[in-house]
């Protein structure tokens, strides 16, 4: 496994987490030195825990990259007509993997395109084997204090609907980072850089990547 770092202080947490200021939304793509290409028509995976900054960070790229931008949970959410949260009540977790691997492997199919998955996407093993086969797999990673600075009033956070969080995110942190590590391609230490700074530190490993499919 081909596994490179880019070492941020800090990303931007996703859209629906509290305290997202104008200068930390997903940038243009002027400030992110203008529409750039990759050499290939490879989608491009973000994974990575909840709050990491998978959809602010994709939105970021897809301007910079002028690729499409889909989000694996606003696919489901289009398709079921409800928010996750809904989808949890009622139909449990086993339920929202099932939907949210049919659209994995529906949108894993998809060229050209920038996809920020789920925090847990990467549970299922054939989820794993479609996001390394079928395109490039960036990791956002965080520190279990920062993830939950960015997600701790967010409401829409069903796993994270418990008396301690905090502890929450450190235990699936523990279990879900050898896996991560398993699918990813390049590894991103996400802090407190803008999202612009990060995105154009990221464009040139994207560039210069090779990975046969």
């Amino acid at each position: 496994m081909n596994v490179s770092a880019i070492s941020c202080p800090e990303a931007a947490p996703d859209p629906a987490s509290p305290g997202e200021t104008p200068e930390n939304l997903p940038c243009t793509t002027e400030c992110a030195g203008g529409t750039v290409s990759l050499p290939h028509d490879l989608p491009v995976f973000l994974v990575g825990m909840m709050g990491a900054g998978k959809t602010t960070i994709g939105r970021g790229l897809a301007r910079a990259l002028g690729r499409e931008f889909v989000d694996l949970d606003h696919e489901l959410e289009a398709r079921c007509g409800v928010r996750v949260p809904v989808i949890f009540e009622i139909e449990g977790e086993a339920g929202f993997r099932r939907r949210e691997a049919a659209a994995l492997e529906e949108c894993t199919q998809r060229r050209n395109i920038i996809l920020a998955t789920g925090g847990g996407a990467i549970l299922a093993a054939e989820n794993r084997l479609r996001l390394r086969e079928r395109g490039i797999v960036v990791y956002l990673r965080a520190s279990v204090d920062e993830l939950f600075r960015r997600t701790c009033r967010d409401r829409n956070r069903p796993l994270l609907a418990t008396a301690d969080p905090r502890g929450t995110l450190r235990d699936l942190m523990t279990l879900r980072e050898p896996l991560y590590k398993e699918v990813a391609d390049m590894v991103v230490e996400t802090g407190s850089m803008p999202v612009h700074t990060l995105v154009k530190a990221l464009l040139p490993q994207l560039q210069t990547f090779e990975k046969r499919i």
